[in-house]
């Protein structure tokens, strides 16, 4: 995102647009999303997709094992709302746990869909190292789990990064305390000092060896350095050598869809995004905890925050501005999907269709106390219904399910929220 506003705001001579065009590689992703999509409900807004691509070859193998797929590191979606006065930049969670749909991998055949680790599904996809692939079955999972369309995908990979920070002659950054992180291959000493690629990749990916190890600590490292990045590069403007380093580093590492693979198509966006004062722009993480509140055995993972999370989404899709004052604030109440103890009725009149919802549930860390059918055997929707004093936890079960508002029920049983399954709830949309 940095890059393409400063490209828009550098100029390009005519042999420099041409170098740099021919840079940037394209993957036509459209044959493999499917048809079973989330319609766009603000028409003019888009939702651009932002992969960190994880890879481990040549230069960048000293980062890690030898792998034989393709991997992500970082995840965000930037949102432009139609009128383009202000945007929000979304950052997921690699450990982010979810289901990850079926998705087409390189080689021709197909993956079931299954619970896992958000960046996960770039390695499904990429398993062959089609970077097509693996941006597909990215965005079927982010598609999936938010119900935002996505209109557009970026890539860029390790060495990019790494030669936009050496154009810049390094980021400052300044930890709090020492980082000695043998994975990441950095030795830092604390205080602030400037630092330079494999130095300032190590930074952005180190985890274990600062703050509370988590990827959250890291996803709010990485904001804090691409502000840093982008205020530096935008002191640049004036030095052509630096300017051209810094788009040469990035176009070389990028690739996109089609529709944005070039710098005439990038220009464009710059334009859109040049307009947006710094303080409309809102760096945010989608709420989470983490699993172990659910899954004890699980301190690995993390698990999305509802109805925060739920609530983020529909507010982006349906183009409505939201801070980082007011998502901090709604995550203060949690409450934990295990201390939702749900009723599972059947409505649709179909075998088995409240055993399988049951089940979705239960995969997603709801504890389900009974299934049956509903009284007088169909209904005509599905229902969230609840009794006093179940009204957060019946909150947090609706904003699973798509369209559904929890209704109080003076006269349900206690200790339970009863969910009745009608014949418009697919079961793949559970959870």
């Amino acid at each position: 995102m940095t890059a393409v506003v400063l490209l828009g705001a550098g100029g390009t001579g005519a042999w420099i647009y041409y170098d740099l065009n021919n840079n940037i590689k394209s993957a036509d992703v459209d044959d493999k999303l499917g048809g079973d999509r989330p319609v766009n409900l603000s028409p003019g807004s888009k939702n651009i997709m932002i992969v960190g691509s994880d890879t481990r070859e040549g230069a960048n193998a000293k980062y890690g094992k030898d792998l034989t797929t393709m991997q992500s590191d970082t995840l965000m979606v930037l949102h432009l709302p139609a009128d383009r006065k202000w945007a929000s930049v979304v950052s997921f969670p690699r450990d982010s746990w979810v289901e990850i749909p079926g998705c087409q991998k390189g080689d021709g055949s197909s993956s079931s869909p299954h619970h896992f680790k958000i960046n996960e599904a770039f390695a499904i996809g990429g398993s062959t190292g089609k970077v097509a692939e693996a941006a597909a079955c990215t965005i079927k999972t982010v598609e999936s789990n938010t119900g935002l369309r996505i209109d557009h995908f970026m890539t860029v990979d390790f060495s990019g990064f790494k030669g936009m920070v050496d154009a810049l002659d390094g980021i400052e950054v300044c930890p709090k305390q020492a980082i000695h992180d043998e994975k990441a291959h950095l030795d830092l000493e604390a205080g602030c000092q400037t630092v330079r690629g494999e130095k300032a990749l190590g930074y952005v990916r180190t985890r274990y060896s600062v703050g509370d190890g988590s990827d959250i600590g890291r996803i709010g490292r990485q904001q804090e350095f691409m502000d840093a990045l982008a205020k530096k590069a935008k002191s640049k403007l004036g030095n052509p050598d630096a300017m051209y380093g810094f788009l040469k580093s990035i176009t070389k590492s990028l690739t996109t869809d089609p529709d944005i693979a070039g710098i005439q198509p990038l220009y464009g966006l710059a334009d859109e995004l040049k307009g947006i004062p710094s303080d409309r722009l809102a760096f945010l993480t989608v709420p989470n905890y983490g699993r172990v509140a659910d899954q004890p055995t699980d301190k690995a993972n993390v698990v999305w925050q509802y109805p925060q999370a739920a609530d983020l989404f529909t507010s982006l899709a349906k183009d409505k501005e939201v801070t980082k004052a007011q998502l901090d604030a709604s995550k203060k109440n949690v409450v934990y999907a295990s201390s939702v103890r749900v009723r599972v009725l059947n409505g649709t009149g179909v075998s088995g269709r409240a055993a399988a919802v049951a089940e979705k549930l239960r995969k997603a860390g709801y504890t389900v106390v009974g299934t049956g059918n509903a009284p007088g055997g169909t209904v005509a929707r599905t229902t969230v219904t609840y009794p006093a004093g179940l009204d957060a936890q019946a909150a947090v079960l609706a904003s699973r399910l798509p369209g559904l508002r929890a209704t109080a029920d003076g006269s349900a049983a206690a200790g339970a929220v009863t969910l009745v399954v009608g014949p418009e709830l697919k079961v793949e949309n559970v959870a």
